[in-house]
């Protein structure tokens, strides 16, 4: 049974108040005024041990920073390409039926993940690089 420590559980909170699925850097930032004495590679710990045991999610992909998710809801993510910021999409169907992959392709189905792309409602609304915003 994992051990519940004083920074596991304020990583732990944190991550679960926070929509946007920070990276391990953004939780550092966030936890120091909370926690003045914690330190970077302490977060980077309590995050591999709270993943190794399932508590909470890694999000990885090439080229982009880790980020974390503590919700136990199964989800998807659909990840600004502008930004890098990372939102639940709840209520998606699975791209495949997971009972049928067996009888496809042999697989015994463990989970999926999958996640969408596309440009975030703040960078969005962001004028374009040169675009002059004076009417």
């Amino acid at each position: 049974m994992l051990r519940m420590t004083k920074q596991r559980r304020a990583i732990l909170d944190e991550l679960r108040r926070e929509r946007h699925h920070p990276t391990a850097s953004e939780l550092y930032s966030r936890l120091r005024n909370r926690l003045p004495r914690i330190s970077l590679g302490t977060v980077y710990r309590n995050l591999a041990v709270l993943s190794r045991e399932g508590v909470v999610r890694r999000i990885e992909s090439p080229g982009e920073e880790t980020r974390f998710d503590g919700s136990d809801e199964e989800h998807d993510h659909i990840r600004c390409v502008s930004c890098g910021r990372v939102d639940d999409v709840l209520g998606t169907p699975a791209a495949l039926d997971e009972g049928r992959l067996p009888e496809l392709a042999g697989y015994e189905v463990l989970g999926h993940r999958l996640e969408f792309f596309g440009v975030c409602p703040e960078c969005r609304d962001k004028p374009a690089a040169g675009q002059d915003t004076v009417e």
